[in-house]
């Protein structure tokens, strides 16, 4: 059971092993890990013996009280630091090719705001084309660099283009059948699956951590500054996760449950598909709770 890679969404007893990716980018960690991990055992199976081999070559053997010829090797001294040179480049590869994909931005259709609170945290979610379109368009008179004219998220918000709420742990007593101790919460964060999603984070008193295992993102969330990455899950699931930064008394109770919804359109979801369904979408699973 120890020794057994739990595939699950929310942490599970005695679990050594990674959650079921949600992303590509936690597919992406997942598969370094692997190759990383193949070096490691290599490299300590190939020092472990050869530290065995030198305390049996060199020990002071009763019956041979000769000394040994130590000689000066120049062919050993280049080997032993072009293979570790040629191993670190090996692992630098995909390495770098990782961090890349998790800073790039790729045409995001959906934008969610998150701002940590002691001890909560606050969503925005905004529709970029339809609320911001008019001022970004091709047609627009106003530069992609003129922010002056741009409105603001509350006049958004009135515009019916976005919507916020506050998520807060559910208390012991309010515990129902099903949920999870110190992990659910009494509003989620609903997201589509099969559609870039970029994140922004803040916080509005002291320093959280936005931190979902299966989706790969463990995004600081600092006071008057936003930090922002990208998502696209993969699959239909409920996602949990929990402040990672030591944010005050109450950092353990500030869970994260994020909802992904699976359309289930066989074709590619377009900017023109996700503006129909996006209104259906805040309606159905957001406006109800408000």
């Amino acid at each position: 059971m120890l020794l057994k890679t739990i595939l699950n969404d929310t942490p599970f007893p005695w679990q050594l092993g990674f959650q079921n990716p949600g992303t590509s980018i936690m597919e992406g960690i997942i598969n370094f890990h692997h190759d990383l991990f193949f070096f490691i055992v290599v490299i300590i199976v190939f020092v472990y013996y050869m530290l065995a081999r030198c305390v049996y070559i060199y020990q002071d053997k009763k019956d041979n009280r000769k000394p040994i010829n130590v000689t000066h090797a120049s062919t050993l001294e280049i080997v032993w630091t072009l293979v570790p040179a040629i191993i670190l480049f090996l692992i630098a590869l995909p390495s770098f090719s990782l961090l890349y994909s998790m800073d790039e931005m790729i045409q995001p259709l959906m934008t969610v705001k998150i701002v940590g609170n002691q001890w909560y945290w606050h969503y925005e979610l905004i529709h970029p084309y339809k609320g911001l379109s008019q001022y970004f368009s091709p047609k627009s008179k106003v530069g992609v660099n003129d922010t002056a004219n741009v409105p603001s998220f509350s006049s958004l918000k009135s515009q019916e283009f976005a919507t916020e709420f506050d998520s807060y742990m559910i208390l012991d007593e309010d515990i129902k059948k099903g949920q999870h101790r110190l992990l659910d919460v009494d509003n989620k964060l609903y997201l589509p699956t099969r559609v870039n999603i970029r994140l922004l984070v803040t916080a509005n008193d002291v320093l959280h951590s936005w931190a979902v295992p299966a989706f790969g993102v463990k995004l600081d969330s600092v006071p008057g500054r936003l930090n922002q990455t990208m998502i696209n899950i993969k699959r239909a699931s409920t996602f949990y996760g929990q402040c990672s930064e030591i944010c005050g008394v109450n950092h353990a109770f500030m869970p994260i449950v994020v909802q992904s919804i699976d359309w289930k359109f066989k074709s590619e979801i377009t900017q023109d598909l996700f503006n129909l369904i996006y209104p259906i979408f805040i309606t159905k699973y957001y406006r109800p709770a408000n």
